[in-house]
């Protein structure tokens, strides 16, 4: 009886046990069922809230306005476009191989870009965006946004692309934009912060140079989706800031005809105001259209640029080096005015040659000029008369005063790293570079500019200006000045550097002079010793345009108010042999290769003078008859535009 009765307790024991421990399994269970709720839905609200946010709406960055370029009277010459794009993100599509069988019917594209477009897909990351087309047409465009609800992770797209109005005419200048390559996102902080698909940024030129102020910064849109990832509703949109625009010194009529009046030939024009040193026109021929680069050049458009024998992806203006040839001669003159050398009286008998040491030195003109003084031999350009200046000169003291007149530097390095910088060879330089010694022969034909010595034709331009504008430095820049002075300031300027060594009474007033107008930085520093030998060359330099016998007569033009005065020269690129002297080849029967180039600096109008031109002509022949002609087209269109340019400047120094 006790036993079944101890049984029974043991029983009821084992279940209340039981009961007890399922009944807190039940309590624990239950409790952190609770808990849970109240963590997903307390605790952890905004992350879910985040998520689901996340789910429900998409942002996208927008590419950022770049800022533009206009010229000096506020044409655009590099803006923008919109053009219309579709993007694909991989991992958003459910089945990507449909997707583009879609795509692929919808837009008409290709077989061959359609396995670009894998390839390209298959080299990046799942989550990275792919651009299926940069330019879509509205025709396109529609059809996608039609057919959007069949087309899960397709994003039409408006953007923003480059647009160069003027094409080839401005290519060496601008430079162009691509796509920003890995490199880019590397080097530029600026870049990678405002980076979004197809973002194009500078390559070349200003484009370049200037990107962290061009750039801009992204907008944002924000839109509510829905299941398959389709815009419902846009929620929120913030603007982007646009770039800066930057206005240039050109103006764009006469880069357009510098541009057509080197159509064909390989060269460059440059001309440049002499006092303020602004660049009003900068053309490098041949040129290419840089829309070409926008979307990736194509293999036969980058071959047909790249094979060029005239070599259009060279700026010739600023990284062609050339022997300055007869250009150099009112440099030389001037140089040995300075350094009481010779006299304008000096005289030199020129029979066609000149003999030294068993070396021939020949002048251009075969049976010679005869008897020759400073102002003829600089009018005709007799070589031979510059050997004998040069000898008594020497190669040093010439390397001294081109070096001052802009010769061997660069002009515009802060706004093109691609500049040469040329050179203007001495003894010393010879010495350390050669390992040898400077011999007689190489000092004479320096002073004819050939030989060693490489200018470019921007520094030719500028040592044109400098000259015409009476001697005194200036600092070339091609984008206008917030703080430009005024024309009137510079010249008084300039004049206080003539007065500064003559009376000592005069002094304290030229000091309080500088102070008011801080001329602190030698800008319009004079860069001769002697007034009258620049007034003396630059009149032989008008003789040479302007009077029967010079050599760039027939290119003169009579009107005082188109007048102008320029000195030719002829860069010979090969040795010319006793054999091609008998022969005497017109120019057509050499081979192009082998042609001298023809060269032509220029200042005007002559009476009051304001602008200097450069002008050369790869294998063009003489400098006489391909060069100068350009020069009196080029100046009676600057002159008539120059009203226009100076009642610009006005405005400007108003605004500013």
């Amino acid at each position: 009886m006790f036993s079944n009765v101890e049984s029974s307790f043991k029983k009821l024991h084992t279940i209340n046990r039981r009961m007890f421990i399922l009944s807190a399994a039940k309590v624990v269970v239950f409790g952190g069922i609770v808990l849970r709720l109240f963590s997903l839905q307390i605790n952890e609200n905004k992350k879910y809230l985040t998520l689901s946010d996340k789910n429900r709406l998409r942002e996208w960055r927008l590419p950022p306005i770049r800022g533009e370029f206009l010229d000096y009277f506020g044409k655009t010459i590099a803006g923008n476009l919109k053009v219309y794009q579709l993007h694909v993100v991989p991992e958003e599509v459910e089945n990507f191989k449909i997707l583009m069988v879609r795509l692929k019917e919808i837009l008409g594209i290709t077989d061959q870009d359609f396995l670009k477009i894998i390839k390209k897909k298959n080299s990046q990351k799942p989550w990275e965006t792919l651009i299926i087309s940069e330019n879509l047409t509205w025709d396109q465009f529609s059809k996608i946004n039609f057919y959007l609800h069949e087309l899960a992770g397709a994003k039409p797209v408006l953007s923003v692309a480059r647009s160069y109005p003027y094409k080839e005419t401005f290519t060496h200048v601008l430079g162009y934009v691509s796509q920003a390559s890995k490199e880019d996102l590397i080097n530029n902080e600026i870049i990678k912060k405002n980076h979004v698909p197809g973002l194009r940024v500078g390559k070349i030129g200003l484009e370049k140079t200037f990107e962290n102020n061009l750039i801009g910064t992204n907008g944002v849109q924000r839109y509510e989706v829905n299941a398959y990832g389709k815009r419902i509703n846009q929620i929120d949109h913030k603007d982007g800031e646009k770039g800066k625009n930057i206005k240039l010194t050109i103006d764009t009529e006469i880069q357009k005809l510098s541009n057509q009046l080197l159509t064909d030939k390989s060269g460059s024009i440059s001309v440049m105001d002499i006092y303020t040193g602004e660049i009003v026109a900068m053309h490098s021929s041949p040129s290419f259209d840089p829309s070409l680069f926008l979307y990736g050049i194509t293999s036969k458009d980058w071959r047909q640029i790249r094979e060029n024998p005239l070599k259009p992806l060279i700026n010739k203006t600023i990284s062609g080096l050339y022997s300055p040839g007869s250009t150099i001669k009112p440099l030389v003159a001037l140089s040995a005015l300075e350094n009481d050398v010779i006299t304008p009286n000096f005289t030199v008998k020129c029979t066609g040659k000149m003999e030294m040491y068993g070396q021939t030195y020949h002048c251009w003109k075969e049976k010679g000029h005869g008897v020759m003084k400073l102002r003829n031999a600089i009018k005709q350009s007799c070589d031979t008369y510059f050997y004998e200046t040069a000898r008594k000169l020497g190669v040093d003291r010439l390397s001294i005063t081109a070096s001052k007149f802009g010769l061997g530097g660069k002009v515009l390095k802060e706004y093109f790293p691609n500049e040469k910088k040329g050179l203007v060879p001495n003894t010393k330089w010879k010495k350390n570079t050669l390992g040898i010694g400077w011999v007689l022969g190489e000092t004479l034909i320096t002073g004819i500019g050939q030989g060693y010595i490489q200018t470019t034709p921007l520094q030719l331009c500028l040592m044109m200006a400098q000259l015409a504008n009476g001697g005194f430095k200036i600092y070339p820049k091609i984008i206008v000045d917030e703080n430009q002075d005024t024309l009137e300031n510079i010249k008084y300027k300039m004049a206080l550097n003539v007065n500064k060594e003559k009376e000592e009474n005069i002094l304290p007033k030229i000091k309080a002079v500088e102070e008011l107008f801080n001329i602190k930085d030698e800008k319009y520093m004079r860069l001769f010793r002697n007034p009258e030998n620049v007034k003396f060359v630059l009149e032989a330099v008008f003789a040479s345009t302007n009077e029967l016998y010079g050599t760039s007569y027939s290119s003169r033009i009579e009107d005082p108010k188109y007048q102008f005065a320029g000195k030719t020269g002829t860069s010979q690129v090969k040795r010319i042999t006793e054999e091609a002297r008998e022969l005497d080849l017109k120019t057509s029967q050499i081979p192009y290769e082998e042609r001298d180039h023809a060269l032509y600096i220029a200042y005007g109008p002559y009476k009051n003078p304001r602008y200097a031109v450069s002008i050369i002509v790869e294998h063009g022949g003489s400098g006489s008859v391909v060069a100068a002609p350009i020069a009196k087209k080029l100046f009676k269109f600057i002159i008539d535009r120059h009203e226009l340019r100076e009642q610009t400047r006005k405005q400007n120094l108003v605004t500013t």
